[in-house]
């Protein structure tokens, strides 16, 4: 049988979208998904293994999509079947006594994190993309975000999954343990794996206790060398709730505060850096007051020039936004969006290398900084005035990362983007490994192939 008519037979032809209607389906914003021969639209775990059988039968190649928000080209599903998770985007259950919940793949994060709040409990992951991007993608993805620095990746909150591997076999372990070490972590094998050795259709996620309050803060600091003193001081003095460590270059800070952007100066202009901070505590009366002395101690021993503290929710999310805004970097024309990872320490230098260097090998480009500077994760967007330019742009990023011990990828993942300066970051062995991993997982090549590694 013809595998879209099998696949037909299989969801029903109302979920199984081809030509046009396919290609409306691929118009992705954030990323190119380019062109699947179909997209299939699944409603449960059972479905999603008939859809990779019947395209491991028919030697199809087969994509995961989520929310479409990925910047790497992850989800690129030329010549495939592109498996929607759409339809299966249910909150499943949650147990609070146990602070866990179990949720489909294709559940929006936002509606992840609401449905915890509604049950007293805390989902910490958060980030930009929060109302598109979804589980299943994140977990592909091992997405980072805004809280890592306390809670952790995307990793640290699966406690189990359920998985189709590449000839349609379901692989349940969904276990709700904290401690679980009787054999592999299979788990692993799923996440910030980009849907290359299976699909994930569902996770049991470790959930938190609700924090009662949630303070912000954007703060001037003078010189690079401030910023790591800074943050180890807020994490201690905060006794252990910062949960955010957020830097702004000045010509990030600069760009999402200018017309047209609808951002606000909190501070004004003219700092070398500024510093959006989120405490999350359980104390109403305390925990305002604590960090206000914190505060007023950095600024008397100089680590800080000047704060402002958010007195309301509207105000905490107001600075946020800034934050947030990054669609303002794209306002005068194309980009290029990085997402590097390296120790802090080197952080100073290597801005300063690329700057100098992009200056002199393309010097229409501009580059604006921001990052999880806590976590060690920088977004560097540089314009991208000519296409030509494009590869000496990616080099000149990413050609430092070398000899200090740098990441190509932070958060993002690897996709088609990156794939070719994965030797950037990981040695021979790693990737031949990685290779034998996706040939025993995946031995026909079906599963987004093409992506992170050749398989």
């Amino acid at each position: 049988m013809d595998p879209i008519e099998a696949l037909q037979a299989a969801l029903g032809p109302s979920q199984v979208l081809t030509g046009e209607a396919a290609a409306q389906a691929a118009a992705g914003r954030w990323q190119r998904l380019g062109a699947p021969i179909a997209v299939v639209r699944p409603s449960t775990t059972e479905e999603v293994a008939s859809v990779v059988r019947i395209a491991a039968e028919a030697g199809v190649p087969v994509t995961a999509w989520g929310g479409k928000t990925g910047l790497v080209d992850g989800c690129n599903a030329t010549g495939a079947i592109a498996l929607s998770l759409e339809r299966m985007r249910a909150v499943e259950r949650i147990d609070t006594g146990g602070a866990v919940m179990v949720v489909q793949a294709g559940c929006p994060l936002q509606v992840a994190t609401e449905a915890a709040e509604a049950a007293g409990l805390f989902l910490p992951l958060d980030l930009g993309a929060r109302g598109s991007a979804t589980i299943g993608g994140m977990i592909s993805t091992n997405a980072g975000g805004n809280r890592v620095v306390r809670y952790g990746m995307t990793r640290d909150q699966v406690l189990g999954l359920e998985a189709v591997l590449a000839d349609g076999q379901v692989i349940s372990s969904m276990n709700p343990l904290i401690k679980n070490n009787a054999g592999y972590d299979l788990k692993q094998l799923f996440i910030g794996t980009e849907g290359t050795l299976g699909i994930v259709t569902r996770a049991v996620l470790r959930l938190r206790p609700h924090p009662t309050t949630q303070a912000a803060a954007i703060l001037a600091v003078e010189s690079f060398d401030h910023l790591a003193p800074l943050l180890r001081r807020l994490e201690g003095e905060l006794a252990g709730g910062l949960s955010a460590f957020e830097v702004m270059w000045p010509d990030y800070y600069q760009l999402v505060t200018a017309p047209p952007a609808k951002g606000r100066k909190v501070l004004p202009d003219g700092h070398a850096f500024y510093v959006l901070i989120e405490a999350l505590g359980a104390n109403p009366h305390a925990d305002q007051a604590r960090l206000e002395t914190v505060l007023e101690a950095l600024l008397e021993d100089e680590l800080i020039s000047d704060a402002a503290i958010a007195k309301s929710g509207a105000e905490r999310d107001e600075m946020w936004a800034l934050r947030d805004d990054v669609t303002q970097t794209s306002r005068d024309g194309p980009i290029i969006a990085f997402d590097v990872g390296l120790p802090i320490d080197t952080m100073q230098a290597y801005v300063a290398e690329v700057r100098a260097a992009l200056s002199a090998r393309t010097p229409a480009s501009r580059l604006i900084i921001f990052g999880h500077l806590g976590d060690g994760n920088l977004h560097l967007i540089a314009s991208l005035h000519r296409k030509e330019d494009r590869h000496a742009i990616e080099e000149t990023v990413y050609a430092p990362l070398r000899a200090i011990g740098g990441t190509v990828s932070a958060e993002h993942g690897i996709g088609l983007q990156k794939k070719a300066y994965l030797t950037h970051s990981r040695s021979t062995a790693e990737i031949s490994l990685m290779r034998r991993v996706k040939a025993a997982l995946d031995p026909k090549g079906i599963l987004n192939p093409g992506k992170i590694v050749d398989g």
